[in-house]
């Protein structure tokens, strides 16, 4: 087992892994911007290490600073977290040629489900529903046009290294098909460096449902059921849930059983989630491979009662998975609590926060990094919270989540916390009969 593990994050995921590191008896190291030197990770890490100015890209996607700390404080693993450097295939080979084990994906691992049309590809070979679409990367606006039409409109434009939503457009017919074609590359060329395009049928009335998985040394993997991640805003998860309200016995197990044949046909090794559209008709098909940790992951660990970051480290330092698969035994929900106005399109809200209450109470989690007096820089991710509630029916999950959302006190910044109280009264979201599209339309006026 490894001795010291460095953590290549930052705020509650940071803090999130230390928790886990320490009840192992594993040493920690937590790294730092200038922004974040009186983060909560740096205060309970064994070690500390600044790396750099409050930017990322001089901080914390700052590969030599990052290894450097690892060797200066005999690091023999780095943990990346999610977000940042996690799913980046050279800081896994930096990590690997300097003698440091990355807690995740191997490089090559990485670039396989990284580049989306090859991930598709790869899907498909091992038996996996694929969405119909393009085989491979589109070369000229006119085969996207003859695919489009072989699929059927309406149709999705994807860049192959996109994220976020930018790169993508829905094309509902051919006569618009031009114009998404030169947005879409210009978009993804601007924000990635790759204007590479494929096209797919475009899933009306979608469900976003993930399922998580295990992989180990020996090429075996197991899945611990589904996660629910339809409520998003331009594509951005906001509320999470498990189990799914539209999940049956069979459609789990026949979820679960495509995951698992998806990351044993690539010898996956490490916790991921594969990711699927689920449409109205119960049909699922393959989106994409997440080869890290996710932030929703806490759900999961509640209804199974399983730890996925000790897992993680486990199957890094070379032990195997149990074999088993494990299916939720409760209900549990997590709304993300973001530094955010969402009276005003969501626009981020850093400062100071001038008086905390977390809230409490059985089946209540709170996974964060701030505390009253705690200043929330401008340069990162405007998550500062997940709240997590369990329960033994999904509509008593939503009762507590509401009770617990109105205890919960963030004073001196805009946070979505009156968002998400509005939401648990909503009757479509109390239903659980929504799809990705439900946001489009919720009511904001006087957040």
């Amino acid at each position: 087992m490894f001795k010291k593990i460095l953590i290549a994050n930052r705020g509650e995921i940071a803090l999130r892994i230390i928790r886990t590191c320490k009840e192992m008896g594993i040493k920690t190291v937590a790294v730092y911007s200038t922004a974040d030197r009186e983060s909560l990770h740096v205060r309970f890490a064994d070690e500390a290490v600044c790396i750099g100015p409050p930017p990322s890209n001089k901080s914390y996607l700052n590969i030599p600073n990052l290894i450097a700390a690892a060797e200066i404080t005999n690091a023999d693993a780095i943990h990346p977290g999610y977000g940042f450097l996690s799913e980046n295939a050279e800081f896994s080979r930096v990590c690997h040629e300097s003698g440091i084990k990355f807690i995740g994906a191997s490089p090559e691992m990485i670039q396989k489900m990284g580049d989306k049309a090859t991930a598709k590809a790869t899907m498909q070979a091992a038996g996996v529903p694929t969405i119909p679409g393009s085989d491979g990367l589109l070369t000229s606006v006119d085969q996207g046009k003859r695919v489009a039409k072989e699929v059927g409109y309406p149709v999705i434009l994807k860049a192959t290294a996109g994220g976020g939503g930018r790169g993508m457009r829905i094309i509902k017919d051919e006569k618009e098909f031009e114009k998404h074609w030169n947005d879409a590359r210009q978009e993804a060329g601007a924000a990635f460096g790759n204007d590479g395009m494929y096209l797919e049928k475009f899933v009306e009335e979608p469900r976003h449902v993930e399922i998580q998985i295990v992989g180990d040394h020996t090429g075996r993997a197991c899945h611990l059921s589904e996660r629910d991640c339809s409520i998003q805003r331009r594509h951005q998860k906001l509320v999470e849930e498990t189990p799914s309200p539209v999940m049956t016995d069979e459609l789990r197990e026949a979820m679960g059983q495509a995951a698992i044949k998806g990351a044993e046909a690539i010898k996956y090794e490490g916790a991921g989630t594969i990711e699927f559209l689920v449409d109205k008709h119960g049909k699922f098909y393959f989106m994409e491979m997440n080869t890290r940790i996710q932030v929703e992951h806490p759900i999961t660990e509640e209804v199974t009662d399983f730890d996925l970051i000790k897992e993680q480290i486990k199957v890094a330092a070379g032990e195997t998975i149990s074999g088993k698969n494990y299916y939720p035994k409760m209900y549990s929900m997590e709304c993300r609590i973001n530094a955010e106005d969402p009276g005003r399109g969501f626009r981020p809200s850093p400062g100071t926060i001038t008086n905390l209450h977390l809230p409490g109470g059985h089946g209540v989690r709170v996974d964060s990094h701030v505390y009253a007096g705690y200043t929330i820089p401008p340069n990162y991710d405007s998550m500062i919270a997940k709240l997590i509630v369990s329960a033994q029916t999904r509509e008593e999950c939503v009762t507590r989540m509401k009770r617990a959302l109105q205890e919960f006190v963030i004073e001196g910044i805009k946070t979505t916390i009156p968002f998400h109280i509005r939401l648990m009264d909503d009757p479509t979201f109390k239903s659980g009969m929504f799809t990705t599209k439900f946001l489009d339309t919720f009511d904001l006026e006087g957040l």
